[in-house]
């Protein structure tokens, strides 16, 4: 009886995944295929290249520069045992631009852009207002989904890149006034290990992640329901899944490319 309940719980819970991914692709197929077809709603991908881009500036430059000193700093402290200071830069440099650029800058605009998304469309969709777009001839995923999703993928490369340079300069920082390293051979250090695939790698997984973090923010306000509770439910299942969805694809796209 103990083995039969398991499996009834086992086979909801597959179920339960097999419709929520069936619903997810419907709606990634609607957004895109109705967002590539004229009218294009400009305003709203300026307003969204704001959103996302500009208004993440300061929480992802502020991680990347104290994870770049702070990395710094433990390199140097294991580095220190085996007289092998002289590859901090370089490890430093590959971290962030393969790894810690495009993961971190990634989870910190799933904590605050993903929340935002959701938060906005949740509460649009409990009080009606998509209901009123679509009574109007306003398609709602031209005009509030495919927006997003577009800027998202395309803008995430370029925080990604601005936080690897941002965390490369922290640990210059640390490394040259703290540490005492002498600044050329460090700048050197930093550069001569460096590929540009190093730099590619890490733009490809940050537009990747940008588009992940749009559409569950989209997707998960679309289905809120019940309220301003079914809208909190909705905005913590939003950061929660992109975050967890980023991890599994770092894993997966870092042993491609790789």
């Amino acid at each position: 009886m103990k083995i039969i309940n398991f499996l009834i719980v086992i086979g909801k819970i597959f179920i339960n995944f097999l419709k929520t991914t069936g619903n997810l692709a419907v709606f990634l197929f609607k957004s895109l295929i109705l967002g590539l077809r004229p009218p294009y709603y400009w305003r709203q991908i300026l307003l969204q290249t704001i959103q996302i881009g500009y208004y993440s500036l300061p929480v992802v430059g502020l991680t990347a520069l104290f994870t770049g000193m702070a990395m710094t700093l433990q390199c140097y402290d294991g580095f220190s045992s085996f007289t092998s200071e002289g590859a901090i830069p370089s490890v430093v440099m590959i971290a962030m631009t393969r790894e810690l650029g495009p993961v971190l800058a990634s989870l910190m605009v799933a904590g605050r852009l993903g929340a935002s998304m959701t938060a906005e469309i949740g509460t649009m969709r409990v009080t009606e207002q998509i209901d009123a777009l679509s009574s109007l001839s306003v398609n709602p995923y031209k005009y509030l989904v495919f927006p997003r999703i577009l800027t998202g993928t395309l803008l995430m490369p370029f925080l990604v890149f601005i936080d690897d340079v941002i965390g490369i300069l922290g640990g210059y920082l640390v490394g040259v006034y703290h540490l005492g390293f002498n600044s050329a051979n460090y700048i050197h250090n930093t550069f001569i290990s460096m590929s540009m695939w190093d730099v590619m790698s890490g733009l490809i997984k940050g537009a990747v992640f940008g588009f992940v973090i749009c559409l569950m923010g989209c997707y998960q306000g679309f289905s809120s329901k019940g309220g301003a509770e079914g809208v909190g439910r909705a905005t913590t299942n939003s950061v929660v899944t992109s975050s967890i969805v980023i991890l599994l694809l770092d894993g997966i796209l870092t042993f491609v490319l790789f």
